[in-house]
């Protein structure tokens, strides 16, 4: 029973790491076509958000997977 409900609650992990980092690179890709000259700058911010979600979804799989070995 635990086991089943640490993966459907690691999977929202993912599925939310997904989600964010969609809207992160959509957004990116919009400020750059509004303002070319800025494009490296928004890189380099899309780059670092998208690996503090990763971090973040990393730890909300391990904590799931781990918390249901109860």
């Amino acid at each position: 029973m635990y086991g089943s409900i640490a993966a459907i609650g690691a999977g929202l992990a993912v599925l939310g790491a997904g989600l964010g980092i969609g809207k992160i690179g959509g957004s990116a890709m919009d400020a750059i076509a509004r303002q070319p000259e800025a494009s490296g700058k928004i890189q380099t911010a899309m780059i670092i958000a998208a690996a503090l979600i990763e971090g973040v979804a990393l730890f909300g799989v391990v904590v799931g997977l781990l918390g249901g070995n109860k």
